[in-house]
């Protein structure tokens, strides 16, 4: 239940209203933006609310129970602020929004109506449509360890503790040859073993994606050439010369972390939890099932 104002309430009452939606939202990266349905800019809490936007809201969808409460705000692509780079990057990914019903007359008057964060953002040419979830989406992450084979840590991390900056799990190359939009040819890791790149990240360091951060999915080598693979293609083309800084990956098994890091020690895995195969061992009198790993 939503507590008004005395001046909001009374306002409310006369029954003609000047009000309106004012969303404010808090990317990941501390930047802050406001956005209005109203025709001109509304200013409260030291942010203001731009009209350009064009940003309208669909109605609330909720329930009684725990379920995510849900809710679409869609926009033009007008604002200078928002681009479909940064859409694709990322960088409004989980971002927090606070929605406002504002008496945009006098903004003294104006409730607090939901807080969430932003979800799925699907965007077209000139558009863009973004989810907004309630607060009840954080009951759904994980909290704490979970009990599984292959290990929890982030390579890297103060519990993994390897040093990724070490010269034996980092390397410097540049893009000879684009083989399609996320493979490339790549110099200067002639000296790194095939494979050993492989869920790792590359760091651009020069080129239209400077500054950004890329998933290797595979990490090939022939004839002294490395062959990189990207997860997901770069929201910028690479192109030949750009420049990176490539770190090692890890498939967290336990096997990796003595073979590759010797870092069994702070290996945060259960590597001798049964898996599902000791539902299907058995024993028989021929000796054929011992109740051995299958």
């Amino acid at each position: 239940m939503k507590s008004l104002s005395s001046a909001l309430q009374a306002h409310l009452d006369e029954g003609t209203t000047t009000l309106s939606w004012c969303w404010r939202i808090t990317r990941a990266d501390g930047a802050v933006f406001g956005f209005t349905d109203h025709d001109r800019t509304v200013a409260f809490d030291g942010t203001e609310f731009e009209p350009e936007s064009g940003l309208t809201a669909s109605e609330v969808r909720a329930g009684s129970d725990l379920a995510v409460d849900a809710q679409e705000a869609q926009g033009v692509l007008s604002s200078d602020r928002i681009t479909e780079t940064d859409i694709l990057d990322g960088r409004w990914d989980n971002a927090e929004v606070e929605l406002w019903r504002v008496n945009w007359a006098d903004t003294s008057q104006r409730v607090l109506i939901r807080r969430g964060a932003i979800g799925q953002i699907r965007r077209g040419r000139l558009a863009f449509v973004a989810e907004m979830r309630s607060q009840a989406h954080v009951l759904g992450q994980t909290v704490g360890r979970m009990f599984q084979a292959t290990c929890d840590a982030e390579l890297g991390d103060a519990r993994c503790r390897i040093n990724l900056d070490a010269s034996a799990f980092k390397g410097t190359g540049a893009v000879i040859d684009l083989l399609r939009d996320r493979a490339f040819t790549a110099s200067g890791l002639g000296g790194f073993a095939a494979g050993w790149f492989a869920f790792g990240t590359v760091t651009w360091t020069s080129g239209v994606n400077a500054g950004r951060r890329a998933e290797v999915l595979s990490h090939d080598l022939v004839d002294g050439i490395a062959i990189l693979t990207l997860l997901e293609a770069p929201v910028r083309p690479i192109a030949e010369g750009d420049a990176f800084v490539i770190r090692a990956g890890c498939d967290k098994r336990i096997a990796t972390c003595h073979a590759k890091f010797a870092n069994v020690a702070n290996f945060r895995g259960f590597p001798h939890i049964p898996g599902q195969d000791a539902v299907l061992r058995y024993a028989t009198r021929d000796g054929a099932h011992d109740g051995a790993v299958l």
